[in-house]
């Protein structure tokens, strides 16, 4: 008989044919594992990288904001017109940049933390097989 979700009632089966399961739940079990530590160093590693390439856009901002701010400096200092005005808003939109850029990479950074590890999965898959192995 088969439930709504494709699983066959195992209620009717012998003591001897569940046991003879096991090794390919086992390997199923084992190759499930690996594939999903396989994605998850996939993703990590794309997160890894995409916040990463956030902050090297963020680094590159700041590199022309400091000649912004030496034109803003030495404008400003040399005549009190609205050319230093100009050059302190270049300024503060790159200095807006760096930090937008920067969050980004940082919330990107967060997400890696966020994300479940495929060994913690294994450590709860041991328990609960340690924990029915107690129990016989």
């Amino acid at each position: 008989m088969s439930t709504p979700r494709g699983f066959r009632d195992r209620s009717d089966d012998s003591l001897l044919t569940l046991i003879g399961e096991v090794p390919e739940l086992v390997r199923n079990l084992v190759i499930a594992e690996i594939d999903s530590a396989k994605a998850w160093a996939v993703k990590t590693g794309k997160d890894a990288g995409v916040g990463g390439a956030w902050f090297l856009v963020a680094l590159f901002c700041l590199f022309w904001s400091i000649p912004a701010f030496a034109a803003f400096l030495i404008i400003g200092l040399s005549s009190w017109m609205p050319a230093w005005l100009a050059s302190l808003i270049v300024f503060v939109l790159g200095v807006v940049l760096v930090v937008v850029f920067a969050l980004l990479g940082l919330l990107r950074f967060r997400k890696l933390a966020r994300a479940e590890n495929p060994a913690k999965a294994i450590k709860v898959d041991a328990r609960i097989v340690k924990d029915v192995a107690d129990e016989f």
